[in-house]
């Protein structure tokens, strides 16, 4: 009887939620219908592409000219590479200016979801606002857009929200339905209802106890860095003289009017400085926006609120490979995705204020809370260990500030035009979902203000970089015009779309019966040499930028990362003329940048000098045994020439940089061999679950049953022949 109240309740106001916000909906396709049918036909008269990729030299030249450009964007986040697109496309002279790498700060280390914000809709309705609404509405629009344009990159994901209290049944079905209705005619497709045996049978790794049923929704999701390089590479070929690693000194005002009417710059990698001139300049450097607008003032207040938010991987088994999974209500009120990504899983966020850094580096604590809002949706027979998380990244939102709220998490991602006295134009808030949007409202702002010649947006309909030829089946030509393995060919496809075909002809001969061409970078993953060349070619300057941003390794696997380093700073100093100090800064760069900023450090940090050693004494009598079966000497530590021996005895072949690797990564004390202290800490970290994928702990497991085979007499083991 309370259950049925409670739904006629709901089903109440439910409906009178559903008619309000059905209204809103038709009013909103209404009123952008005809806009949107104007924006889809001047998208066609975009003036032509180049078809060669302007090199990085000749995009420094271009700046360099002394040439006036109509705009200058500062920033080569999401935003700004949406704006330049957006300038370019209308025709004007346009230069784009990042102190770093294309993405290499929030735009990559997003959740990777192309989303309106089902939480922000619950906020909408719950406190009746109408902007909330309207940015919910306008994300959902632009998802569509973002799926259209770049369909190799992205796609549709189903999520389950699993349901452990009949009340929410039908108040979660109620909110889905009305993100649904927002979405109107761009909805993906229309969310359902799972019984509990169905959605066990969807997602078998779920908290069976107390599960009443499931609700499944759709969202959108792509390869955020990619994407971003996508956006760039397109306003490149569209005529914007696009530069990364060009930093930004001070900007430059006119001595008459004090107006701003340029920057001082310099190449970070050469140290030149010089001067770009501009009639209009843009900031859209997120996180950095107050910085650059102090620039021009050093007295205006911070109108960014930055906020943290940290994301884990984790194996691809703890996810079904085509369904997320929504956690609504954490144990302090956010928001957990539990995505399927690049085979991998992805769990997060997080949301806390903190300071602006360009090298956010991700904290145990974060990790931990994440760890442990995962184990709460998991049944008990998967055991969520701590050794499991392959990665972790934080990434900070560049949110708005308003005066009134008390914490970040109650900040709209709403963004924001500012134009300041000198002109400076300022892009801030916002969502990765939006760039388009956000870019047109900037260049809108930016025509209006410095009245320069250009028409209306273009960039609704255009398609971006790979995506023109692009069609699901592409990869099976890669695997028969190329030979390349089929892992291999849907990578690439998915990864540069039409561009596939270019790396493809670069790609290596393996010397192998199959696959033909295409040398992995790593065993476990489909990244190949040549993605390294043609990294270059996308303006990849550092071994940092290809394995965080041309390639995901680094976002994927971090010991993958490490591993692969040697090799693709080899690949890169051919290609960049490197000298042999320049390769060996290089390696350090990277390496550093998987310790702290890719969660390396506090993956290792699992295993160090005191770690306790918590083992019964039957365990700590059964891994000494094992120890010694390699420290035959009882020197009490093995080198690689003992593991080599006993190897050998059981006919495996491992060469020796791997053996190195293999145990430095047990070797806390880094002298280049494995004390037996170091092994039962190893051992028990492994029992506790905070060490996971030990090669060391494997071999060693897997050499000693050999030997144990291999003693068995003949007579024992049953006779022979």
């Amino acid at each position: 009887m309370a259950f049925q109240k409670a739904v006629k309740g709901t089903a109440l106001i439910g409906g009178g939620a559903i008619a309000t916000v059905f209204g809103l909906s038709q009013f909103s396709q209404h009123r952008n219908k005809h806009g949107a049918l104007v924006q889809v036909q001047a998208a066609e008269a975009v003036p032509g592409r180049k078809e060669h990729l302007p090199t990085r030299e000749q995009q420094l030249a271009a700046l360099q000219s002394g040439a006036e450009f109509d705009v200058l964007v500062i920033g080569g986040g999401a935003t700004g590479c949406g704006c330049a697109l957006d300038a370019a496309t209308r025709g004007l002279k346009t230069a784009l200016l990042e102190r770093d790498d294309f993405s290499s700060g929030t735009s990559s280390r997003s959740t990777k979801l192309i989303h309106g914000g089902v939480r922000y809709l619950q906020k909408a309705i719950m406190r009746l606002d109408f902007e909330q609404y309207r940015m919910v509405k306008e994300a959902l629009e632009e998802r569509a857009h973002l799926l259209q344009s770049a369909p190799h990159l992205s796609g549709a994901l189903p999520i389950m929200l699993p349901i452990y209290k009949w009340w929410q049944l039908p108040y979660y079905w109620i909110g889905i339905k009305l993100y649904d209705l927002v979405a109107g005619r761009q909805c993906l497709k229309s969310s359902y209802v799972l019984t509990k045996s169905r959605a066990l049978e969807l997602f078998p790794m779920l908290r069976r106890d107390k599960l009443v049923g499931a609700i499944v929704y759709y969202d959108g999701q792509h390869n955020d860095a990619r994407m971003n390089l996508a956006i760039a590479l397109t306003a490149a070929r569209y005529g914007a003289a696009t530069a990364n690693y060009t930093e930004v000194r001070h900007l430059l005002k006119c001595s008459d009017t004090g107006r701003v009417c340029g920057v001082r710059c310099r190449d970070v990698l050469t140290g030149k400085e010089f001067d770009v001139r501009a009639k209009c300049v843009i900031n859209a450097t997120g996180p950095f926006t107050d910085s650059v607008r102090k620039m021009d003032d050093q007295e205006v207040p911070n109108i960014c609120q930055p906020s943290a938010g940290v994301h884990i991987v984790m194996p691809g088994y703890y996810s079904p490979d085509n369904m997320g999974l929504l956690d609504p209500d954490t144990s302090d009120g956010r928001v957990i995705f539990f995505l399927p990504w690049e085979k991998m899983t992805i769990a997060g966020t997080t949301d806390s204020p903190t300071d602006v850094t360009a090298h956010p580096i991700p904290t145990e604590e974060d990790i931990n809370f994440i760890l442990c809002e995962v184990r709460n949706y998991l049944g008990p027979d998967v055991e969520v260990r701590r050794g499991d998380v392959l990665a972790a990244w934080s990434g900070i939102r560049p949110l708005v500030t308003n005066p009134d709220s008390k914490d970040t998490q109650s900040l709209s991602r709403n963004h924001v035009v500012t134009i300041s006295d000198s002109g400076l134009i300022t892009i801030a808030g916002g969502k990765w979902t939006t760039y388009r949007a956000m870019a047109r409202d900037t260049i809108d702002a930016a025509v209006r203000e410095h009245n320069l010649e250009a028409g209306s947006c273009r960039t609704m309909g255009l398609q971006l970089e790979g995506a023109q030829d692009w069609s699901p089946t592409l990869y099976i030509r890669l695997v028969q015009d190329y030979g390349l393995e089929s892992e291999v060919a849907q990578h690439l496809a998915s990864t540069y779309g039409d561009k596939a075909f270019e790396v493809a002809k670069i790609a290596q001969v393996t010397g192998k019966r199959w696959p033909i061409v295409g040398k992995r970078l790593v065993s476990e993953f489909p990244y190949i040499e040549a993605e390294v060349v043609y990294g270059v070619k996308e303006y990849a300057c550092t071994a940092v930028d290809i394995i965080s941003r041309r390639t995901r390794l680094a976002f994927l696997n971090v010991q993958a990362a490490d591993e692969a380093l040697p090799r693709i700073v080899d690949i890169m100093a051919k290609e960049l003329n490197w000298s042999e100090q320049k390769k060996k800064e290089e390696l350090e760069t990277a390496k550093t940048f998987l310790y702290y900023e890719m969660g390396y450090k506090v993956k290792t940090d699992q295993l160090t000098d005191s770690s306790e050693i918590s083992l019964v004494p039957a365990d700590i009598e059964r891994y000494k045994k094992r120890f010694r079966m390699f420290d035959k000497d009882k020197k009490g530590f093995i080198t690689i020439l003992d593991v080599q021996r006993v190897l050998q005895s059981i006919s495996v072949q491992m060469d020796e940089n791997t053996l190195h690797e293999i145990l430095n990564e047990v070797d806390l004390n880094k002298n280049g061999q494995v004390e037996l202290n170091e092994f039962l800490q190893l051992m028990s970290a492994i029992q506790k679950g905070r060490v996971s994928g030990s090669r060391l702990a494997v071999l060693m497991k897997s050499a000693e049953e050999n030997l144990r085979r291999q003693a068995i007499p003949v007579d024992r083991s049953g006779g022979g022949l």
